[in-house]
């Protein structure tokens, strides 16, 4: 039986960082004077598989979480605790995002506004499933308060779109391979919320296919050496931002049977290559220079981390991070800088 107090602790958010999930927000002016009419019949087709819900039966908790988790000790107790959370917030994020795009563009641009109403309906039903599993420990977040307490970030639509694509096609590839892996090892399936991660990740696949269909009818953005520049930016700060957060929870990633930096190289590499089918550019994550650089960010980065957990006075702090965060932007700019691959000459669809 489940032993679990009913009265639930509420979780306070945690601190705001350049690394937690963000809040966006959008110019809902340009999106609704947005011609997504030259791949219509593409975004069309993807709105019918919306509308199926195929998992619309799935996130539903089965008799294997009615137990006790108090058998966790504190420390894998704290690493989930962090995981459901953060996890919770990004696809909360997401919800928010959808469902403000989904009212504002209701009567001027009604094709784009069903898209976003069903993936908002996705996201929603996500955060909701991640926000119960933290009862399991006897907390819940307040999703209220984290509305209307967190800062939102403007994007431009076109941000929007690279952004969120990626976002949703990497959200793929990390769920199926986790889900992968501890298929063909269930000793490490230690919860059971990852047993739901197959169906999971294709609500991602289907919300980056559709992202990817509103990108294909704007030539502009996938056109030309502006372009290439932001598809490699994007590419670059969502692989970086993945790379530097798992890598200081890879003590979490090491409890369901995985190392942190090897995960997140694989899901790196396929993200990348999925990319190619769209960007004209994408990076060469697999030069041995790529990870290196990354590498060396994390170091920097775990210097940060520690001089946040030291008693100096904010000020000093901040002196004593500088030149860290500068190695970590001077790393991420050679990244950048390397001679991306040209991957427009392979796309089956000319756009």
């Amino acid at each position: 039986m489940n032993t679990n107090i009913s009265k639930l602790d509420t979780k306070n958010p945690t601190q705001e960082t350049l690394l937690t999930p963000r809040f966006y927000t959008t110019d809902f002016d340009e999106m609704k004077n947005l011609d997504i009419s030259s791949n219509s019949e593409e975004i069309v087709a993807i709105l019918e598989e919306f509308r199926v819900d195929y998992n619309k039966q799935h996130f539903v908790r089965d008799n294997e979480f009615l137990q006790s988790w108090s058998k966790f000790d504190d420390k894998t107790t704290s690493l989930f605790i962090e995981f459901l959370e953060r996890s919770c917030t990004a696809e909360f994020s997401g919800f928010l995002l959808y469902k403000e795009l989904s009212r504002n563009l209701k009567k001027e641009n009604p094709l784009l506004a069903e898209g976003f109403s069903f993936m908002s309906r996705d996201e929603a039903r996500h955060a909701g499933f991640l926000n119960k599993a933290m009862s399991d420990f006897n907390l819940t977040l307040d999703l209220g308060f984290l509305t209307k307490s967190r800062k939102y970030t403007f994007f431009e639509p076109k941000f929007i779109f690279y952004a969120t694509y990626l976002s949703e096609k990497i959200g793929y590839w990390r769920y199926i391979t986790i889900y992968r892996h501890l298929e063909k090892n269930p000793q490490f399936r230690i919860y059971p919320i990852f047993k739901f991660f197959e169906s999971w990740c294709q609500d991602e696949n289907r919300h980056g296919d559709f992202f990817a269909a509103v990108l294909k009818s704007q030539p502009n953005l996938l056109r030309g050496w502006e372009s290439k520049l932001w598809c490699k930016f994007f590419l670059l700060s969502v692989f970086a931002t993945m790379y530097l957060n798992d890598t200081q929870r890879s003590d979490f990633y090491a409890s369901i049977g995985l190392d942190a930096k090897k995960f997140d190289m694989h899901v790196i590499i396929q993200t990348n290559k999925s990319s190619g089918k769209l960007f004209p550019i994408i990076l060469d994550v697999q030069n041995p220079l790529f990870k290196e650089l990354l590498d060396k960010c994390v170091i920097n980065n775990d210097c940060l981390v520690a001089i946040d957990k030291t008693q100096q006075l904010s000020f000093i702090k901040t002196l004593m991070k500088i030149p860290y965060i500068l190695n970590i932007v001077m790393n991420l700019i050679r990244i950048y800088s390397m001679k991306g691959i040209e991957s427009q000459k392979d796309w089956n669809i000319i756009y």
